[in-house]
């Protein structure tokens, strides 16, 4: 009887003890400063080809990523609206159905007005000069605004220089622009600078812009000479004139909760993989902005505006600087205008 009663106490101190060792594991949470086994996926959704500067940076931050963290972490990325277009893209951000989205500067307005300062008229001397401003310190604190409402601004891949294009004749003075009616992506500031050339303008999403002017919904657009390009718009329209109106930049923006979300020394990683993902991209469009270009003007008329035309562009758009200035404040005004003296 005492061997049975003993047999039982050393069975009930065995059963005790694998209860305490497991509840103490158990209690072990995953937290951003510890390493996860699990593979962690993300998608990057963005609007543009993948051989454009913007695609082409995408893919080079997901083969980095893949790279650096030894297959921890894949980023699959979607471009040409494979997911989502313009318009449905932040709200897939927002509920992390997607992850990194790329969208330009003028599309974050409706989150912080202040983004229109990337589309504010012959501000921004060229890439260079937009760079210099979203790696300020004024850039950076409006990318950090986007954290309110769920997303984190990362950095800037400044795409290139806007022109003006059409089907119907060359644009050389502003009077030349009364009654045409162009693409733009969003409104704001692109709307009040064609208003005050005496066109029109009708927002229409990045996919559908070939179709709208190939059946003469507008009759021309604002774009980059990579952008007009890779989108073949030289095939619907005739007339391009080089005026570097602002500066098209993307914004690589990112769910707040998933990156928040990664275990610290993984996003570490991540962030340097963005870091040398946006240095080549910043490459990139420089050299394929050059080389659009040259073909460009193999395939339609291409007219470069003097200095003396282009003081006439710079005239007329006093009273959107006017405007402007007040919504997007004298500082970050003037942080632009010190790195593109």
């Amino acid at each position: 009887m005492k061997r049975w009663r003993n047999l039982l106490l050393l069975f009930a101190s065995v059963l005790l003890l694998s209860f305490l060792v497991a509840g103490c594991g158990g209690g072990k949470q995953e937290t951003g400063n510890q390493q996860s086994s699990e593979k962690i996926v993300a998608k990057f959704s963005h609007v543009t080809a993948p051989g454009t500067p913007k695609g082409l940076a995408a893919q080079k931050f997901a083969d980095l990523v893949k790279e650096r963290t030894k297959g921890r972490m894949e980023i699959q990325v979607f471009p040409s609206s494979q997911l989502y277009g313009d318009k449905d893209e932040f709200e897939a951000l927002q509920a992390n159905n997607v992850q990194f989205i790329a969208p330009s500067a003028g599309k974050l307005i409706s989150f912080d007005p202040r983004f229109q300062i990337g589309d504010m008229p012959f501000l921004f001397k060229d890439n260079q000069g937009a760079s210099r401003f979203w790696d300020s310190e004024e850039g950076k604190k409006l990318l950090q605004s986007l954290e309110k409402q769920g997303m984190l601004g990362l950095t800037a891949w400044p795409n290139g220089m806007r022109q003006f294009m059409n089907s119907k004749k060359e644009l050389k003075t502003p009077a030349d622009f009364q009654g045409l009616k162009f693409r733009i992506p969003a409104g704001g500031v692109l709307v009040d600078i064609f208003q005050a050339l005496g066109a029109g303008t009708s927002n229409i999403p990045f996919s559908e812009v070939y179709t709208a002017m190939q059946q003469k919904v507008v009759d021309g657009t604002i774009a980059t000479f990579d952008n007009i390009e890779n989108e073949k718009y030289a095939e619907v329209l005739n007339y391009l004139t080089v005026a570097n109106v602002n500066n098209l930049s993307y914004i690589v923006v990112v769910n707040k909760q998933f990156w928040d979300g990664l275990p610290a020394d993984l996003r570490q990683t991540v962030e340097q993989c963005l870091k040398e993902a946006t240095d080549y991209e910043r490459q990139e469009a420089d050299k394929l902005d050059q080389e659009s270009l040259a073909k460009l003007k193999q395939k339609i008329k291409v007219y470069e505006l003097t200095p003396q035309e282009r003081q006439a562009f710079v005239q007329a758009m006093q009273p959107v600087w006017a405007k402007y200035e007040p919504i997007i404040g004298k500082e970050l005004f003037e942080a632009a205008k010190k790195v593109n003296q």
